[in-house]
């Protein structure tokens, strides 16, 4: 059966002071949808699903801490398909404990695994890429897949996957002449620049999107061979899942699980597992990661002059000005004049303000700020 997981545990902090540790960005309704009503990257990230995946066969994988938070934006949701963690312990650890679950109760169980930071459109290419994912390791359990997308600019921020040989064994892997699913060569995490141009130029790598298909039972057989302390601990999980046991358990042992991705941890040794097919399939689609102010401006329409501002609050630029804000307080008004290139955001408790250029260093200056703040 297919079923999907979200990873919902970040907590945003290059979106400081909107995101914040007791609301992190995948909660804060501020991405505005086709009818211009505000939602939460969460929920768009849930409704994505919506005629692929059934809605018993969601989870979502998170701090334990946002469970209340995510029954009020996601109600459909029950208290069975959210995985809580205890302690956030990096990708690999949200993958495994997903697929531990899921194999226990299904042990043909596929699963996608999903992020809540992304925007993705439109929704019925992702759908039919997700599907073709699906389909690839439904007819052969030892494949993994990983979504690529097609790099529109040499990122150093992102990991690349290098496409392999054409896989041919399915009619859907090929549209219209184009062919979407391949083996993978390598995979190549956050190289420099001239290396990410070369990639680029080359035309054979993709983004790393962080979105995969795996057969449940595979990943965790994965995880016996090469990271079996990992493996130890999840199955301790899995033996009292569904017993009055299952979160004492749960609160001993996941804490103590070795923090990695599941990109070093599980994709880079199985590309060099013959027991193992790594591919990925081409998600032709636009593609943005809204993890940083950079980012999120970039949803928002800009004025003739390349201004964007957004918010509850008023925004006004003088002629001179090209930049960023995001003013949450209403009756309060920014005024930027003589401003380029400043990121401004605006709340009740913090005021942020950036040259854009500098917002990789935002987590630095959140370290300084008392806990009440951050």
């Amino acid at each position: 059966m297919r079923y999907a997981m979200i990873m919902a545990g970040g907590s945003g902090t290059r979106l400081w002071p909107v995101s914040r540790d007791g609301q992190p960005k995948q909660l804060i309704e501020f991405i505005p949808d086709d009818s211009g009503r505000n939602r939460s990257l969460l929920e768009l990230a849930a409704t994505r699903l919506d005629g692929l995946v059934e809605s018993d066969q969601r989870y979502i994988c998170t701090g334990e801490r946002y469970r209340e938070q995510i029954k009020e934006v996601l109600p459909e949701f029950g208290d069975a398909q959210i995985l809580g963690e205890p302690m956030p312990r990096d990708t690999v650890n949200a993958v495994g404990f997903t697929a531990a679950v899921l194999a226990k109760q299904d042990k043909d169980a596929v699963f996608a695994v999903l992020t809540a930071d992304h925007l993705i459109q439109p929704n019925d290419v992702f759908q039919d890429r997700l599907r073709l994912g699906f389909e690839l390791v439904e007819q052969d359990s030892s494949r993994m897949v990983t979504f690529s997308i097609k790099p529109t600019f040499p990122a150093t921020g992102f990991g690349y996957v290098e496409r392999g040989s054409a896989i041919d064994t399915l009619d859907s892997a090929r549209l219209d002449g184009v062919q979407l699913a391949f083996t993978v060569s390598k995979f190549v995490e956050k190289p420099p620049l001239h290396m990410a141009q070369a990639y680029v130029e080359s035309g054979h790598f993709g983004w790393n999107s962080g979105m995969f298909v795996y057969h449940a039972q595979t990943v965790l057989d994965c995880l016996s061979r090469y990271k079996p302390e990992c493996h130890e601990g999840l199955m301790k999980i899995q033996e009292v899942w569904g017993t009055d046991d299952q979160q004492r358990v749960l609160n001993e042992v996941y804490p103590e699980l070795a923090k990695t991705s599941v990109d070093y941890a599980i994709m880079e040794p199985a590309s060099a597992d013959p027991a193992i097919r790594v591919c990925t399939v081409e998600m032709d689609v636009k593609w943005k990661d809204v993890g940083s102010w950079p980012s999120f401006f970039e949803t928002i329409t800009p004025d003739n002059a390349g201004n964007r501002s957004t918010g509850e609050g008023a925004t006004y630029f003088d002629a001179s000005s090209q930049s960023s804000v995001f003013n949450t307080v209403e009756g309060h008004a920014v005024a930027l004049v003589g401003c380029e290139g400043l990121v401004v955001v605006h709340t009740e408790r913090a005021t942020l303000v950036m040259p854009a250029e500098k917002a990789q260093q935002l987590k630095d200056i959140r370290e300084q700020l008392p806990s009440e703040l951050k």
